[in-house]
Parts: C-alpha cells; sequence; structure tokens
C-alpha cells in the first residue's frame, strides 16, 4: 500500500466508533441470569459514565459518549440471545464500525464465576449468541469478552442453568467480577487489547 493511503486509511481507522455490545435476553425476567452477563457488563460500563440507554437502532438498546476522543456506542440486543446476530450485524453497519472496534461481552460457561478472559478472535465455543453472531457478520476475527459463570451442578442442563438468576451468595463475586470487566473495557480503550489482556485475563490464559 502507497504511504499515502496507508495514511488516509489510519486517520478513517482512528475515527471509527468502538461498539460495545452486551448479550443477553430482553424483558425484566430475564434480567439478573447467569446469560445476562455480558448485559450486565455494559449496563455498569453505562452507569460509569452517566449514560441511559435511551434509543432503540438496529434491534438494540442504545448509549453513545464521546470519551477521550473516542466514540463509544454501547449496545444491548432486544432479539434473544440465539439472534444475536441479526442486531449486531444491523448495528456494524449502521455506525460502519470495523470489525476490529467491535468488542462483544458475553456469559462463559467454561470459565469459574470471577474469571475474565479478553480475546481478540475465535470461534463460539457452544455460546448461540456468539455462533449467531459469526454466522451473521460472516467472520469470526472480532475482539470478546468472556465473564465466566461457572458449570451447572450435577447433571443439571447447561440451557437450564443460564436461565437461572445468579444465587444471592454469588452476588458480591459477580458485583467484583462485573467491576473489573468494566475496568478490563477502559484499559482496552485506553490502552489497546494487548494491555487489557495481559491485566486481566487469568495467568493460565496468557
Amino acid at each position: 500500500m502507497e504511504p499515502e493511503k496507508r495514511a488516509r486509511k489510519a486517520v478513517i481507522s482512528s475515527q471509527a466508533p468502538f461498539l460495545l455490545v452486551g448479550l443477553g435476553n430482553p424483558g425484566k425476567e430475564y434480567r439478573r441470569n447467569r446469560h445476562n452477563a455480558g448485559a450486565m457488563v455494559i449496563e455498569a460500563f453505562a452507569r460509569s459514565h452517566n449514560l441511559s440507554f435511551s434509543r432503540m437502532q438496529g434491534h438494540a438498546l442504545l448509549a453513545e459518549k464521546d470519551w477521550q476522543g473516542q466514540r463509544l456506542i454501547l449496545a444491548i440486543p432486544q432479539t434473544f440471545m440465539n439472534e444475536s446476530g441479526k442486531a449486531v450485524r444491523a448495528l456494524v453497519k449502521h455506525f460502519q464500525a470495523p470489525l476490529e472496534r467491535l468488542l462483544v461481552v458475553y456469559d462463559d460457561l467454561d470459565l469459574p464465576l470471577g474469571a475474565l478472559r479478553l480475546r481478540p478472535a475465535g470461534g463460539s465455543g457452544g455460546h448461540k449468541g456468539m455462533q449467531s453472531i459469526i454466522e451473521h457478520l460472516g467472520c469470526q476475527d472480532f475482539p470478546r469478552l468472556r465473564i465466566g459463570i461457572g458449570r451447572p451442578p450435577g447433571k443439571m442442563d447447561p440451557a437450564r442453568y443460564v436461565l437461572q438468576d445468579f444465587k444471592r451468595a454469588e452476588e458480591p463475586l459477580l458485583e467484583e467480577t462485573v467491576a473489573r470487566a468494566v475496568d478490563c473495557i477502559h484499559t482496552y480503550l485506553r490502552e489497546g487489547l494487548q494491555e487489557a489482556m495481559n491485566r486481566f485475563n487469568p495467568l493460565d490464559s496468557q
């Protein structure tokens, strides 16, 4: 690529928005479910900036902010989890957000409660919401932040487990985890993906 074209591309990239998406199911009955951990994190991020989700766009509730020279679009899809890709694809197209600035936050059965794992790309790991997003975008090369919710006890069906509310005894650790996830997103925005991974991923995943 010629130097002039590279410079122009860099300018366009620096002006592109960050699209921060928290996955979950819509409706009050699902709000405190394990499956809504991603939405909880994006809601907490919004509160840390005194933002409210004041409008709908592309099947999602949105909040927007200019922060430290960056345009942030916060989104919580109002489709059900299995159709998350419909909302994310519409938002990526509407805001012309490059996939390297799309961050999807979601729950993960394979991580214990309290654990975070940030990655630049990857498969769905069996998560229906992420699978829908990958299918709709036709790509899995976008950052994602996984929030550990732990494995179901005994032989409980995982599909039933993720639709349960967090237990009262888990609430303090959940609140701490959500706060660390918000810090992780701030680090990602300020200092980049690699620095955020270094600080917040478990040591055994570095």
